[in-house]
């Protein structure tokens, strides 16, 4: 037995079936957009050598920033360090937690500092070299600039009094000069959001800390 339905019902089943599809489609299309894997920089961006790069800039400058606290008493001097210590710390984790975000390795084959080389420019005052490469902006025995030798270390280490804030403030302001020049390049750099953004906010703060440790080091 047939069904035989008036006009009206007819044209509204219609309707309703027309209007079904065209939201399945949708409900595929979106899908498919929320779905689709989200595009990261790859290991040899300027976003996955900053971030591998300002690491090992940053633990060195929690390494001294924890030495010299313990060796003055000067309460500014040591709530400058552990302010460096603690939100150098902090961001050195955020860029660890990028690059595991993005599926790259923590190390590189490639030069420290080549992802400098991509852009144009002296980023700040370092030296690009003719040929843009990174070598020019690697200490000869091939630290990253502003970085202490182990013999510096091993002299903070030893330093106490006015002599151990002498030393510090000497190699914090190199360290940060260098890493303001650093984050320059990041902030000029970068592909993503965090990148820059953090550059920028690394720049600025690295270069109170520097006027703020200038002041300090005239009161010696």
């Amino acid at each position: 037995m047939t069904l035989s339905l008036p006009g009206w019902q007819k044209r509204l089943l219609l309707i309703l079936s027309a209007l079904a599809v065209v939201a399945l489609f949708a409900l595929a299309f979106s899908t498919g957009r929320m779905s689709a894997a989200p595009t990261y920089p790859d290991t040899t961006s300027a976003d996955a050598g900053f971030a591998r790069d300002m690491q090992a800039h940053h633990n060195q400058a929690v390494e001294m920033s924890l030495i010299v606290r313990d060796k003055v008493d000067d309460e500014t001097l040591r709530a400058v360090a552990y302010d460096i210590a603690t939100t150098q710390q902090q961001q050195a984790g955020q860029m660890y937690a990028w690059l595991e975000e993005w599926g790259l390795s923590q190390s590189s084959s490639q030069p420290r500092m080549q992802w400098m080389s991509a852009g144009s420019g002296d980023h700040g005052g370092m030296d690009m070299g003719a040929a843009g490469s990174s070598g020019s902006m690697l200490e000869p025995d091939g630290r990253m600039p502003g970085m202490a030798t182990d013999e510096q270390l091993d002299q903070l280490r030893a330093a106490s009094g006015d002599d151990a804030a002498r030393l510090f403030l000497n190699l914090m302001i190199t360290h940060h000069l260098a890493g303001v020049d650093m984050a320059k390049a990041g902030a000029e750099l970068g592909t993503t959001d965090q990148v820059r953004d953090l550059a920028l906010k690394m720049q600025a703060g690295q270069q109170s800390e520097i006027a703020l440790m200038r002041s300090l080091l005239d009161k010696l």
